[in-house]
């Protein structure tokens, strides 16, 4: 699948899906970035954002499940997948449900505070949204950091191609 600079959004994220995934065909994979990316503009989200967020907490397998119990392409956790009313196993739920909580947090984040209300919505989606607040920002935990940075890294990869 060529996704050079002047690939469509789709195709740059379809490829990144399945550098990352290597059991998806690229028939799945641009059928999932499609989701993520009319996921993301419905909810007014960098389209590369969300997937670069759900390549790095599942690599879009959507039968991942982490040793936290959270399960599907988005990583939910029963409580929150109830919450916002996701099927964490379904990918266009877990796609739609990602894109609406991280919309969220950032709306929330670009209000309140003076750092990247980017990084903070992944803060949140990574440790929740009580350490942020807690500690008035992106917690001092290595993971969530670390995870952070793996975010953007992912981010600029598909933007810059």
């Amino acid at each position: 699948m060529d996704a050079g600079r002047t690939a469509p959004p789709a195709m740059k994220v379809a490829r990144e899906v399945m550098r990352t995934n290597p059991r998806l065909d690229a028939v799945d994979a641009l059928l999932l970035s499609t989701n993520v990316l009319d996921a993301a503009r419905e909810k007014g989200l960098a389209p590369q954002f969300l997937a670069a967020t759900l390549l790095q907490e599942s690599a879009f397998d959507p039968f991942a499940v982490s040793s936290a119990g959270a399960v599907g392409i988005a990583q939910f956790t029963a409580p929150t997948a109830f919450e916002y009313g996701v099927d964490p196993w379904e990918p266009r739920s877990a796609i739609a449900g990602a894109a609406r909580v991280l919309a969220a947090y950032a709306g929330d984040y670009r209000e309140r505070n003076d750092e990247d209300p980017y990084a903070l919505a992944l803060a949140a989606y990574n440790a929740g949204p009580g350490a942020v607040a807690k500690y008035h920002g992106v917690p001092p935990f290595a993971e969530t950091r670390e995870y952070i940075a793996d975010v953007r890294d992912r981010w600029s990869r598909m933007v810059g191609r």
